[in-house]
């Protein structure tokens, strides 16, 4: 049963970095980094999930995982828009 809670975690980690490519590939680094970080969010999640609320709550621990990833997806994000350049005041 647990090998099946970490596949799916594993797969939930790659349907939210598919997502997120597919939305805000203008905002992310390389593809690679994105879905490797979407995976170890999920199976981060999981375990801490997993840990936390023992083997018999299956679907909280995918909850769990999905908010692990999407939370560690989001810290990837680059700012939107333009970068405001100030010039300093001359002396």
């Amino acid at each position: 049963m647990m090998l099946l809670e970490v596949l799916g975690s594993a797969l939930l980690g790659v349907v939210l970095s598919w997502a997120a490519t597919s939305r805000l590939s203008h905002r992310l680094p390389a593809r690679p980094l994105v879905f490797s970080t979407g995976v170890a969010g999920a199976l981060f999640g999981d375990f801490v999930t997993h840990s936390a609320l023992g083997p018999g709550a299956v679907l909280v621990t995918l909850l769990g995982a999905a908010i692990v990833s999407a939370a560690s997806l989001s810290l990837l994000l680059r700012p939107a828009g333009r970068r405001l350049r100030r010039r300093s005041i001359p002396a």
